[in-house]
């Protein structure tokens, strides 16, 4: 088997960062697994302590550049599933990483199917979620927006339940030889209590479900799959040691919700990264 290390933190802003510092301070071997993407970019910050105004993308390389002064790996890669059941395991687009915790650090889930009639029909054919519910669509004529590694793994287990599957790239060139694909941009989806069709701007495609993967996997799509607690607003739920209700996964900064501002995730990093040493200790 490969390294284990003692927690793989998926998500390189300040909450993922910080943690990482913390973790390597208490003489742990942590590992960001980061897209190499950030919100904080495109962004100017004028209330953070120690700073008059910074860029978001000046800070958030600076933390990169601080962690990496004190040793610590990160790779830069898409985190595509998380199995908690097999030693911890993260799975990512250039292989598999396994740990004794993780921590969640993604950020806010941005990556929504905004389009007219489409947020009547969420639960109703259409779903966020291949491994949750596509075992439901067995033999059916399904539907996948997407155009990555995300939507790349989604359809792969959806090909387990039909093979009838229309892959919707919304104006990106995707190629795959083995799915018809659609470049076309989505304008509608249709239906009355349950999802009926895709329009598109030059055509109409009749579907019995839709399964939307767009950008790359964040804490909401782990949450779907390994049965992570969500509040009504979608904010993964912690105890007050920050770990979620899936024994050895913690959460912190923007995905558990609060007060949206790096102050805050760089707190949560800190205190969530107490709180695994702790675990880690007693398990």
């Amino acid at each position: 088997m490969s390294n284990i290390y003692d927690t793989i933190i998926v998500g390189s802003g300040p909450a993922g960062i910080s943690a990482a510092i913390y973790l390597k301070r208490y003489n742990l071997n942590p590992l960001v697994i980061s897209s190499g993407k950030s919100a904080l970019s495109n962004t100017l910050i004028e209330n953070y302590y120690g700073f008059e105004s910074i860029s978001g993308e000046d800070l958030y390389n600076n933390g990169i550049k601080q962690a990496q002064h004190l040793g610590i790996e990160i790779v830069t890669t898409e985190v595509v599933g998380l199995d908690p059941y097999d030693d911890m395991k993260v799975i990512t687009t250039s292989g598999d990483y396994h740990a004794r915790s993780v921590l969640l650090a993604t950020g806010k889930a941005r990556n929504k199917l905004n389009v007219k009639g489409s947020k009547d029909l969420i639960g109703k054919g259409i779903s966020m979620c291949a491994t949750c519910d596509g075992f439901f669509y067995r033999g059916k004529k399904l539907g996948i927006l997407g155009s990555g590694s995300f939507m790349e793994s989604e359809l792969e287990v959806l090909l387990r339940f039909t093979k009838d599957v229309t892959v919707f790239s919304n104006g990106v060139d995707y190629k795959n030889p083995n799915v018809n694909v659609v470049t076309d941009e989505i304008i509608e989806v249709t239906g009355e209590d349950h999802l009926e069709s895709i329009k598109t701007k030059n055509e109409e495609f009749k579907l019995d479900g839709l399964f939307v993967a767009l950008g790359s996997a964040n804490a909401l799509d782990f949450a779907n799959h390994i049965g992570m607690e969500l509040d009504k607003n979608n904010n993964v739920v912690v105890d007050a040691s920050f770990m979620t209700n899936v024994k050895g996964i913690f959460a912190a900064g923007d995905v558990i919700g609060g007060f949206m501002q790096v102050s805050k995730s760089v707190s949560d990093g800190a205190q969530a990264a107490l709180a695994i040493k702790n675990y880690l200790k007693n398990n």
